[in-house]
């Protein structure tokens, strides 16, 4: 079969997300008072873009819910709820409201900041360059536990990935279990797994304290996790550790999918449509598409750490495309985080990047618009792509 990701397109089109977010946007940003949009306003190339890291932090920007009214926190979360699915939208509006139980059982430690830290309201909208048709900007939601990145290329291409998810507490919570099946599925996995299967699937018996990955805003040939989370040096592993556990595109680690039986293909198949829901539809679409052409032996399903809840434990799916990552590491197990990225166009990284080329050559449309002919004449600056 032909690789198709030697030749593949800037990215993913999509105009009806981008047409619905664009508007709703413009719109939302009418609303704003000049200190809203002092808060939310970025220049596209501003370096913290590219900073998707779902822990508490003091120097988070964008403009807070805190500092929303009613209607705009509505219209905030309409705009959230189209980069997503159904099923997620409200996976992340049960991931706010857990700040709410998790500051009950966290009072002891954060004593009077409790209220201020663990709050659903504590999620910031960044806006970063011009939400303008033809134009190119950025739409992050984040706070704890939740990071939504959209890149919108010349009213073209859209990229929503880094897509992170948290959850704490993970056991003993109730009802509210968000994340359920975007770790519960690679339990199921691997407890279906024979022992020659599974030999090939769990690469370490420690799993890292956070993504492999790590927070980078373009994934490298290689990666290898940290030492330990920041902020969380009670889980720490070694060298040897993050040895074992790194992450090589041209040879991922694990069992691949052609070695699976059709059940458990078909569950390693549900965890990637569990994590493709992070999209858009048409997204979705576009991806799921890719994967069945390339077929199951180019997924891959690793594991590491332990194979028991309340253990630390990790597992990641690999595809030419994408990367899963799901860990559980700290606090015995009682803590997740996931994301689903894209190697190649994280944060649209080729279509940024050619559309840079394009308006160094031809400039844009809006700067033809108002620049008289009789300075720059006849020019081409057709956005082809």
């Amino acid at each position: 079969m032909p690789n198709t990701h030697d030749t593949a397109p800037l990215g993913h089109e999509d105009p009806e997300t981008i047409q619905k977010l664009l508007v709703g946007l413009i719109g939302l940003l009418d609303t704003f008072t000049a200190e809203q949009r002092a808060a939310a306003l970025y220049d596209f190339d501003d370096p913290r873009r590219l900073d998707w890291d779902i822990i508490p932090k003091p120097d988070r920007i964008g403009v807070s819910m805190h500092n929303l009214d009613r209607y705009q926190k509505v219209v905030l979360l309409d705009l959230v709820r189209l980069t997503v699915s159904h099923e997620v939208f409200t996976k992340v509006l049960a991931i706010m409201q857990l700040e709410h139980v998790l500051r009950e059982k966290e009072i002891p430690f954060l004593g009077v900041a409790a209220p201020l830290w663990r709050t659903s309201d504590s999620y910031f909208l960044s806006i970063f360059g011009r939400p303008g048709f033809e134009d190119t900007w950025s739409m992050r939601f984040l706070g704890h536990h939740v990071c939504l990145n959209v890149t919108v290329v010349g009213q073209r291409w859209i990229s929503t990935t880094p897509s992170a998810l948290g959850q704490q507490p993970a056991v003993d919570i109730g009802v509210l279990n968000p994340l359920a099946d975007d770790e519960g599925l690679g339990f199921d996995l691997l407890g279906s797994l024979t022992d020659e299967q599974r030999a090939m699937a769990v690469i370490h018996d420690v799993a890292p304290a956070d993504f492999v990955s790590r927070q980078v805003p373009l994934i490298g040939s290689v990666e290898y996790p940290d030492h330990y989370d920041l902020g969380m040096p009670q889980y720490q592993i070694t060298t040897d550790d993050r040895r074992a556990l790194g992450l090589t595109r041209a040879t991922p680690s694990g069992i691949a999918g052609a070695d699976l039986d059709e059940t458990q293909l078909h569950t390693l198949q549900l965890i990637l449509d569990t994590y493709l829901a992070r999209f858009p539809a048409a997204l979705a679409a576009a991806y799921r598409a890719q994967l069945d052409a390339d077929g199951p032996s180019r997924i891959h399903f690793a594991w590491a750490g332990g194979s028991k809840r309340g253990t630390a434990h990790y597992y990641r799916v690999q595809t030419p495309e994408l990367l899963i990552e799901m860990v559980n590491a700290v606090d015995s197990g009682n803590h997740i985080h996931s994301v689903i990225r894209d190697f190649e166009n994280d944060f649209a990284h080729r279509a940024v990047a050619a559309r840079a080329s394009e308006v160094e050559e031809h400039g844009t449309h809006l700067s033809s618009r108002t620049v008289s002919s009789e300075v720059t004449g006849l020019t081409e600056n057709t956005w082809n792509g």
